[in-house]
């Protein structure tokens, strides 16, 4: 049988020790404020100033990256997860519109009943419901979009909205 013969780069004394002292370390959380925010409108002023200030965080850095990244969703509210670490810095995770507020665009309400039970402000359609629930179901806690859409209709009932159509649940 024929030898292998592996050509592999020679390294100097330096480089070794480069190496070996090279140590690639995460970075420690410190804290982690969630907001709501309107896209593409963040600013220094309260609630934002005081809750990433109190955390050292360089607040017009975060405003103008965040208005750069909800251009497109200009005058939503939208959750916001600020991930801050012990030197300062930050990242964010942007969700979407909370399930309330997509109800109250589609109804096109103000707000919801104080009485849910008894005084209907607005109805929605199932195909609606189907919408609100393929946008919302990344940021929801189920697998599939059935459970989103009766997640969704349930808001809507205790919004005092009505979900007018066929339920696509009767089984009869």
């Amino acid at each position: 049988m024929g030898s292998v013969c592996l050509l592999l780069p020679t390294l100097s004394t330096k480089s070794l020790q480069s190496l070996k002292t090279t140590q690639i370390m995460a970075k420690q959380l410190f804290a982690v404020v969630k907001l709501q925010i309107k896209g593409g409108a963040a600013n220094p002023a309260p609630p934002i100033g005081p809750a990433l200030g109190s955390k050292g965080v360089n607040i017009m850095e975060f405003c103008k990256q965040f208005n750069a990244r909800t251009q497109e969703m200009k005058d939503k509210l939208l959750p916001v997860i600020i991930n801050v670490y012990s030197d300062k810095t930050f990242d964010f995770i942007i969700k979407r519109p909370p399930v309330a507020a997509q109800i109250k665009e589609m109804a096109k309400i103000q707000k919801g009943s104080d009485q849910s039970n008894r005084k209907k402000v607005g109805s929605i359609t199932w195909d609606q419901v189907r919408k609100i629930a393929e946008d919302k179901l990344p940021d929801m806690n189920c697998f599939t979009i059935e459970s989103a859409m009766k997640m969704v209709a349930g808001t809507a009932r205790s919004m005092g909205v009505n979900v007018v159509g066929e339920n696509p649940f009767n089984k009869n």
